[in-house]
């Protein structure tokens, strides 16, 4: 069943050139069941990365352009009254599908960034007083610009929080960047794409996971990482008790990628910073500067003894 997914990583990647890496953690992250963030500038893949994503995993997806005139409603569904039915009928809103491609998610307001939240941990909409279930499996795949640029709206600590994974693509290196010169239109590619994986066989791999075995040492080492970010000095705040089930569930990820049926904490290690980086904020400095929050995960993996 994991070998599918290697067939849904070879093909992304055809479209996506030069980022293996980022491709592996994004497919990690949704193996996992986890949603995503990518987090980096305009233009360098991200929204393609997302649409990629959901074609080759087979699955069913809307996009949303977050702007800051979207309300809650434009994206869950609203009820309209009907004169033949002498009833308020709902409409469903992009939100009900099994993948939601929220582009630019930092650009609409926090009212509408919060109407996520039960989505994105319950897997339902509540609305008029009524709960209704998401579709299985249900993923958002976020983009946001960085918070420097003009017109976001910073995610708050609870959002991120609900985002397994945040990814950055980075610029191109010379070979790849020439390819994406000299190749096919990547919207093209997108249109002629082919499933490479169905629904049915994802949600068969996820439940495979629970199968790959984590010792009692292993979760130790994960609740020292967790306990070390609480008190080394180095975080505003440490890692939630939801963090380190997401570390040990993105490691579990990792290791059926790598063909082992147990992880190890080579596994813990390579999803650390993705899984942990957007949860930490740094303090500041004695000057006012601030190391990037993933410069200090990477402290933090170094300090705790395996």
């Amino acid at each position: 069943m994991f070998n599918k997914l290697h067939a849904v990583a070879r093909q992304v990647n055809e479209v996506v050139v030069g980022k293996d890496q980022q491709v592996r953690l994004a497919l990690t992250c949704l193996l996992a069941g986890g949603h995503l963030l990518l987090d980096d500038l305009p233009g360098v893949g991200k929204t393609t990365l997302a649409h990629a994503l959901a074609i080759s995993l087979g699955l069913k997806f809307n996009r949303v352009q977050f702007t800051s005139d979207l309300l809650p409603a434009d994206v869950a569904g609203i009820s309209v009254y009907e004169r033949e039915k002498n009833a308020f009928v709902f409409h469903p809103g992009p939100i009900f599908t099994q993948v939601l491609l929220a582009d630019e998610i930092n650009r609409a307001t926090p009212k509408t960034q919060s109407g996520l939240l039960e989505a994105m941990e319950e897997r339902q909409v509540s609305a008029d007083g009524v709960t209704r279930a998401l579709p299985e499996p249900f993923f958002v795949i976020a983009t946001q610009n960085p918070a420097n640029q003009v017109g976001v709206f910073p995610l708050p600590e609870s959002q991120l929080d609900r985002f397994l994974m945040c990814l950055s693509l980075g610029y191109p290196d010379a070979a790849a960047e020439r390819a994406l010169l000299m190749g096919e239109d990547r919207r093209s590619m997108l249109k002629t794409l082919p499933p490479a994986m169905q629904a049915e066989e994802l949600a068969a791999a996820q439940q495979q996971l629970r199968t790959i075995h984590a010792s009692s040492k292993l979760v130790s080492y994960v609740q020292a990482l967790a306990q070390a970010s609480r008190q080394n000095g180095l975080f505003a705040e440490g890692l939630s008790p939801r963090a380190a089930i997401a570390l040990l569930q993105a490691g579990r990820a990792w290791a059926a990628l790598e063909g082992r049926d147990h992880v190890i904490p080579e596994d813990i290690q390579a999803v650390l910073v993705p899984v942990c980086a957007h949860r930490l904020r740094p303090l500041r400095a004695a000057h006012g500067t601030a190391l990037a929050s993933r410069d200090l995960v990477l402290q933090l993996q170094k300090a705790v003894p395996v």
